[in-house]
């Protein structure tokens, strides 16, 4: 499951205008890159949970049948649901009856995790829910977590370990947004109403102290809630900070189909989009992220920016631009 239900508030004017899943990252909007990281992985079977702008996601993704995949949508209309809410309305969706782990991811993160290591862990320990642990130095502020040598969740958001846990080996982690839960963990969800699923099935969880468990990943993982931590993920994909096999083109250059005149300067890292034109006299880079159709004046400067649609004159430094004008 994809969880892409969310306001994207903290995104400002970007966010009234797309929501976070639909943020363009090198190439593809991180919904579907959601989508072919999955698939990567050997998944072929995904639910999207939609509310603000979900006709964006829906439209973009389709049935899934581009990419091998089928997809399909958990509405929530009217209250948004939260991450529990939303798994709680998804079950029939979700639950095959078989018991299967189900992967749950934020649709609003780029990473190259290991998935099928997560999965593997799961099964082996016969948890009721693995949690994608990274440290972080900010871990304490969003609400920190520890490990034990057994993988086992010995502490969890300032709440005391459960009786008889063992000692922690890892602490100062963060939660990735990334899980594998048993159909069932989903019953721990209250019934009614928007919730999360740390505070509610989590935190029940952890006061049982025995099925909860962890995987810690010091690999690549960014989410985009913020336009400077949007503009910052593209930086860090242009620099190669992320590996991405399953991407369906190219993540770094010019496209073949964009127009740059001859006495433009093209500073790498860029990624230029189809369509593109950069005129006469133009630097565009480095850290430049231009979407399809995007037109650079004569004589403009462009470095760190995103910039979605419509002509940049003059200079543009650290900025995402949803429609530039002259």
């Amino acid at each position: 499951m994809i969880l892409a239900a969310g306001f994207g508030t903290r995104l400002g004017t970007l966010g009234r205008a797309r929501p976070k899943p639909m943020l363009p990252v090198v190439g593809a909007p991180l919904v579907r890159w959601a989508v072919l990281w999955l698939r990567h992985h050997g998944i072929r079977e995904i639910v999207v949970n939609l509310h603000h702008h979900g006709d964006q996601i829906e439209n973009e993704l389709g049935d899934g049948s581009r990419w091998g995949v089928a997809i399909v949508y958990s509405r929530e209309l009217g209250q948004i649901l939260g991450t529990g809410g939303g798994l709680r309305q998804a079950r029939p969706l979700l639950d095959d009856g078989h018991q299967g782990p189900i992967v749950v991811m934020n649709g609003k993160i780029l990473m190259d995790l290991e998935l099928g290591e997560v999965v593997a862990a799961h099964r082996s320990d016969g948890a009721e829910a693995t949690m994608v642990l990274r440290p972080d130095a900010d871990a304490e502020r969003w609400g920190s977590f520890a490990v034990a040598e057994d993988r086992r969740v010995v502490a969890m958001l300032g709440r005391a370990p459960p009786p008889g846990a063992p000692p922690a080996v890892r602490d100062g982690l963060m939660f990735t947004g990334v899980h594998v839960i048993q159909p069932s963990f989903i019953d721990r969800v209250p019934s009614e109403g928007e919730q999360c699923i740390v505070r509610t099935a989590y935190r029940g969880c952890f006061d049982e102290g025995e099925r909860l468990r962890a995987h810690v990943t010091e690999r690549y993982w960014w989410e985009h809630s913020t336009e400077s931590r949007y503009l910052q993920g593209v930086c860090n994909a242009l620099d190669g900070m992320v590996s991405l096999p399953f991407a369906e083109g190219f993540v770094r250059g010019v496209s073949d189909q964009a127009r740059i005149d001859p006495s433009a300067a093209i500073v790498d890292p860029v990624w230029i989009g189809p369509g593109v034109h950069v005129a006469a006299g133009a630097r565009v880079g480095p850290h430049v992220q231009l979407e399809p159709g995007v037109s650079v004046g004569p004589g403009a400067r462009v470095r760190r920016a995103v910039v979605w649609a419509g002509e940049v004159s003059g200079e543009l430094t650290d900025a995402v631009v949803a429609h530039a004008t002259p």
